[in-house]
């Protein structure tokens, strides 16, 4: 297993601008470990603890390159300190990666591996599941180290985040409604829903039971085809989703959908999703105001599974949790209030918010991180 460091050798295919990298997005540290026997490659990006040990999830996914696996994790873990702030929980932002298809590396000795090089770092970083991983393999991690959450009820945890994030993305929307429309009643709305994985179709089926009217995409046919029949989803294609006619957009799979040749063809009032980093770019938000679009921030949004998690701690209870998750109508409601007073998109407004907690902590802390 490597050792926790902020470098790599150049045969692990990072460009000799990772310090660089590591500096422009304000990390605490980033951590490479390696284990032979599990094949086991992974990265640990911690980006703030100044509210308290950095905590995330970890994605597994079968990057092209490792750059791209090192550009995911630094925007992720960073994203995850702005969503710790937001939700106002006292828990810094951190995030890790394993290079690989879970279909066919996720074995059990690598998350045991995983678990090692997690338990490694003496608690600054905090797992959980994420894209690629599940409950079940958060309790394989939790057999090498204690620094593991969402585990399965059995043994005392929130157990799986997807529903808790869906539950924050309707708080969410209801911000969005009564902000819009007036009302925080959701019936009748169109949402176009991309992507109807765990978290995306809890949400349709939240949505549905709200009666709204649910559009959605998704490449696996088999969750679309649920949709439809279950929850008189209409379908259309992955290409075509944006541009539909609807009151919300939400998207719920992978970032980057929110760019310069995207929101010209959005056809929604207003953005909602669970997906993390759906902003390409800063500037993207620009894009989505000028078109007179109102954009929920991501970090804000999602956070459902993050605040779930944070309240294992004391003893789990649904809930307290679900207490603690609707609140983010309410961090929602002040995000559009700051926007309004500082004449700042609801992207920057956010991260004005998530900043000033952080620096708040950091003069209680008696310094910077």
């Amino acid at each position: 297993m490597g050792a926790p460091s902020g470098t790599t050798s150049r045969d692990g295919g990072f460009h000799l601008g990772v310090f660089e990298e590591i500096v422009t997005h304000g990390h605490e540290a980033v951590h490479f470990g390696h284990d032979q026997a599990s094949g086991l490659r992974c990265i640990v990006a911690i980006h703030s603890t100044a509210l308290g040990p950095s905590l995330g999830g970890t994605r597994f996914y079968p990057y092209a390159t490792d750059d791209e696996a090192l550009t995911d994790v630094l925007r992720l873990s960073r994203g995850m300190t702005y969503k710790a702030a937001c939700a106002g929980i006292m828990q810094g932002g951190g995030k890790a990666v394993i290079i690989g298809n879970p279909k066919t590396h996720g074995t059990d000795a690598l998350f045991e591996a995983y678990g090692r090089f997690v338990e490694s770092l003496s608690g600054r970083y905090i797992t959980a599941e994420d894209v690629g991983t599940t409950v079940e393999n958060m309790h394989v991690v939790a057999t090498q180290t204690s620094y593991v959450t969402g585990l399965p009820h059995e043994d005392g945890g929130s157990g799986d985040p997807s529903p808790a994030t869906a539950r924050g993305v309707i708080a969410a929307m209801r911000a969005v409604s009564q902000r819009l429309w007036g009302t925080d009643d959701l019936r009748g709305r169109r949402v176009a829903i991309k992507g109807i994985g765990k978290v995306g179709m809890s949400l349709a089926e939240r949505l549905h039971d709200r009666g709204a009217e649910l559009i959605v995409a998704d490449v696996n046919n088999d969750a679309t085809s649920h949709a439809e029949s279950a929850l008189g989803a209409k379908v259309v294609s992955v290409e075509e989703i944006h541009t539909t006619d609807c009151d919300i957009f939400a998207p719920c799979a992978l970032g980057a959908d929110l760019n310069a040749s995207s929101i010209p063809q959005l056809g929604c009032r207003a953005i909602a999703g669970s997906a993390n980093n759906q902003l390409h770019t800063d500037e993207d938000a620009d894009r989505i105001a000028e078109r007179g679009i109102l954009y929920a921030p991501d970090y804000v949004v999602n956070a459902g599974g993050i605040i779930n998690i944070a309240a294992e701690a004391g003893g789990y209870s649904t809930d307290k949790a679900a207490a603690m998750i609707d609140r983010i109508f309410d961090n929602m409601t002040e995000v559009f209030e700051r926007a309004d007073r500082s004449g700042a998109n609801t992207h920057q407004a956010a991260e004005a918010m998530a900043e000033e907690r952080i620096a708040a902590a950091n003069r209680t802390n008696g310094g910077t991180r």
